[in-house]
């Protein structure tokens, strides 16, 4: 597969494409956990949104899911969410929910159903969506800034060490 590794100037481009995309005001944000921290807060800046909620949300990893399918096919994809707000604080609310790419669909169409679920009105938002890994058909972000097949690297996911980072060397 191929990657592609984007600074912090990329990222600014790929915000400022999406700003002039949203066509409603939320009443709330929600970043999912961890991929959603970065491009959710600098939404959130820019469109001068406060109440900014976070969902945690796990999948089996394959080899647990192939135990599973082997004794009960039901529980292949079930997510588990490790951290997501009370119903009151999404009902008959809009909620941006936003992450920093659309690959298989799963965790953020996910978290979308437990919006809906709770009597809030979600919208989806990514950085890049990869229409190839999708497994919800025709389904797509509401949002995005960019279409990929590429693994896309984050500049705040590159693993500098301590010989990379800005901190002195002792």
């Amino acid at each position: 597969m191929r990657r592609e590794a984007l600074t912090w100037n990329d990222i600014d481009q790929l915000i400022d494409h999406l700003i002039p995309q949203f066509e409603t005001e939320f009443d709330a944000m929600m970043l999912i956990t961890r991929g959603g921290v970065v491009p959710g807060g600098l939404l959130a800046e820019a469109l001068d949104l406060v109440d900014i909620l976070t969902a945690a949300v796990h999948f089996p990893a394959e080899m647990e899911m192939e135990q599973h399918r082997k004794t009960d096919p039901r529980l292949y994809a079930l997510p588990q969410f490790i951290q997501f707000p009370e119903n009151s604080l999404l009902r008959s609310r809009k909620v941006l929910i936003v992450d920093d790419v659309w690959g298989s669909g799963r965790t953020i169409t996910a978290v979308k159903n437990r919006v809906v679920s709770a009597g809030g009105y979600p919208y989806t938002c990514v950085l890049h969506f990869n229409p190839y890994r999708n497994l919800f058909g025709k389904a797509r972000p509401d949002y995005f800034a960019a279409i990929t097949d590429a693994h896309i690297v984050y500049p705040w996911e590159i693993n500098r060490g301590i010989e990379g980072s800005l901190l002195p060397q002792m």
